[in-house]
């Protein structure tokens, strides 16, 4: 089976993609966004720097791209090869059996046109953080994701509630089943970075604040209970912080050791989570979090907004970890925060399930079952 994948470089989609190493299928992959390669050891052909003028640039497109982007669609095929274009070479050239896209609005919109004139070729979606929960009330983009949901055949989603919203939309091909966006996770080259939950005095905190991510509510939330937390020994760390966040920290001289988005390496990150006693993630839109899944695996005790009742597919409150049910509210957070602190006996308890959890769920050797699982039904049902 030839099969093309169409995405952004990302570590997710390498860490995916290796899964078939060994499969014996032609892989293929369509670099859409014009960022570069992927960065893997597997046999793939990359179809890279493809983006091409058909005309010298004509001052005031930038604007048009940003201000008026239906009018800029409709004058990008006169300007630029664009994705459709290219895509359609590609398909007439290699003639794969399946095309996999990650992700929906960069990188299932502009190859839908396409896909749509080679119906023939099979078409799986990836459907990532918040792809459908954030954008299905949208006027501009409800239209185009029941479009690209009437065209494909197979979907994968990292959580239930991603596969019922498809519904609703009108999804009526095959769900391939919950499997973390990323695939699974290598959990005995981590385990050693895993200190021991009495040792643990790291408070650790995802400082994304943007349309989303909601970092900032957590370092006030955090901040509002500092003395506490400098009495019992706990240091708070925050990372991938957005500037926002980095100035409220400078601002008010909080005592935190602070990584902007780009500050630390992900295998530093894994190690600092199994440093971390408290995980903080919080955000009014997402699918499942892959930092959750991590803090997870690495033992550290989880605190996670709830959007669309995602999380609660993962962490029992008050078992496991604890739900933040308004991202909003910095006061109901800090409570969180304090219950943990005062409640010892929550982290070895939590730690417990969710090791268990980690290795029945996240393993790599067990989701790699289940993706080279999805490819040979997809395999079976086009020898059909």
């Amino acid at each position: 089976m030839k099969i093309l994948f169409v995405s952004m470089p990302s570590l997710h989609v390498v860490r995916w993609i290796e899964n078939l190493n060994a499969s014996g299928y032609e892989l293929y992959w369509f670099d859409l966004l014009g960022k570069g390669k992927l960065h893997t050891k597997i046999s793939i052909q990359q179809i890279t720097d493809w983006k091409r003028r058909k005309v010298p640039y004509i001052k005031g497109e930038y604007f048009l791209q940003r201000k008026f982007p239906v009018f800029y669609n409709t004058l990008q095929p006169f300007l630029e090869v664009t994705a459709n274009e290219k895509l359609a070479q590609i398909l007439n050239e290699i003639q794969p059996d399946l095309v996999h896209s990650f992700e929906m609005q960069t990188c299932s919109y502009p190859i839908l046109e396409t896909m749509q004139k080679f119906p023939q070729i099979k078409w799986l979606y990836s459907c990532w953080g918040s792809d459908l929960f954030y954008y299905q009330n949208q006027p501009q983009h409800e239209s185009k994701i029941k479009a690209v949901l009437s065209r494909i055949q197979y979907l994968h989603t990292d959580c239930e509630r991603d596969f019922i919203i498809a519904k609703k939309l009108g999804f009526k091909g095959r769900h391939t089943g919950v499997i973390p966006g990323g695939g699974g996770f290598h959990l005995e080259q981590l385990l050693p970075y895993s200190q021991p939950i009495s040792e643990r005095k790291i408070i650790l905190i995802k400082g994304y604040h943007h349309n989303v991510g909601r970092g900032l509510v957590l370092v006030k939330a955090v901040q509002s209970i500092q003395e506490s937390i400098q009495k019992l020994g706990f240091k708070v760390v925050v990372f991938g912080a957005h500037p926002i966040v980095i100035e409220f920290i400078k601002e008010n001289k909080l005592p935190y050791e602070v990584h902007d988005r780009h500050g630390l390496a992900h295998h530093d990150l894994l190690q600092l989570m199994g440093k971390a006693a408290i995980y903080l993630g919080n955000s009014i839109s997402d699918g499942m979090p892959n930092t959750l899944l991590e803090a997870i695996i690495m033992g550290a005790f989880p605190i996670q907004s709830n959007p669309g009742k995602v999380t609660a597919e993962i962490i029992s409150e008050g078992e496991n970890g604890f739900l933040i049910e308004n991202p909003n509210d910095d006061n109901a957070i800090s409570n969180l925060i304090i219950k943990v602190l005062q409640q010892s006996e929550l982290l070895p308890k939590a730690f417990e399930i969710n090791q268990k959890i980690a290795k029945e769920r996240l393993d790599y050797a067990v989701n790699q079952q289940k993706i080279v699982a999805l490819y040979h039904q997809i395999e079976n049902d086009t020898c059909e």
